[in-house]
């Protein structure tokens, strides 16, 4: 319970709709969840309500307490709303997830300048505004986690809007650490390499190479195996770390 009594929103805690009858959890559900198992209250947000009924309901089940908020994060208003709808409902914020990220075009040649700008709005954009809401209203001892990828350390996915915009994280949330350590708040980025989720499945539909990939641990990771690394960071275990990039990748970025 090394959450206890700390309040978190977890932004995109819903799971990818699938007909997959054995789909896996994703990244922000198996979040949502083990955090609520370490004691933290948590603020579920998704741009679809349904989804983070659902992530609540299933925090509820185990005993946990949950919120539901709705945000499309592409709308700078929404994120500003989300953060203080998460800390009037919790009655204030010790820790902040940001789980959003979309993928848009292809190549150089097949991306177009308003799908650039549209995944740059989600995958970077909506970062820094959530930040730039969550950190005036935390206090020492609170806890920023943004959800990369290992696509941001090298070119993984082919598709260089995605590929840079995860890239942009890390210098946004050194910045915010940088800002954060005044008022003793961290901020982390966990990079997930190649993770057994719904949108994982979808891009390896797409790309079947992809679950060929020479992983140095010889598997894919869970989402509940990068969630437990997010609940550490936000916990007082990491309590001396900050501005760092922790990869969740069965060493693919760093040994391959």
């Amino acid at each position: 319970m090394r959450l206890d009594g700390r309040r978190v929103l977890v932004v995109g805690a819903g799971t990818q709709p699938s007909d997959d009858p054995d789909a896996p959890v994703g990244n922000g559900r198996a979040t949502a969840i083990r955090l609520a198992r370490e004691g933290a209250v948590v603020a579920c947000a998704d741009r679809h309500e349904g989804a983070a009924e659902e992530t609540a309901a299933l925090v509820r089940a185990e005993g946990g307490s949950a919120h539901v908020l709705v945000a499309d994060v592409a709308d700078a208003e929404a994120c500003d709303a989300v953060v203080a709808g998460a800390d009037e409902a919790m009655g204030g914020l010790d820790g902040l997830v940001c789980n959003v990220g979309i993928g848009g075009g292809s190549k150089l040649e097949g991306t177009s300048p308003e799908q650039w700008d549209h995944v740059f709005a989600v995958n970077a954009r909506s970062h820094f505004l959530l930040c730039r809401a969550a950190l005036p209203r935390m206090a020492d001892g609170a806890s920023i986690v943004s959800v990369s990828s290992v696509a941001g350390l090298k070119p993984g996915s082919r598709i260089p809007a995605y590929d840079a915009s995860k890239a942009a994280l890390t210098g946004l949330v050194k910045h915010v650490a940088l800002e954060g350590a005044r008022k003793g708040v961290r901020a982390n980025v966990v990079a997930p390499g190649l993770i057994d989720t719904p949108l994982g499945r979808w891009a390896s539909a797409g790309r079947p190479g992809r679950d060929r990939t020479p992983v140095p641990l010889g598997r894919m990771g869970s989402a509940w195996e990068v969630a437990a690394v997010i609940a550490f960071l936000l916990s007082d275990d990491a309590s001396y770390v900050t501005g760092q990039v922790l990869a969740v990748d069965g060493g693919l970025s760093t040994l391959m």
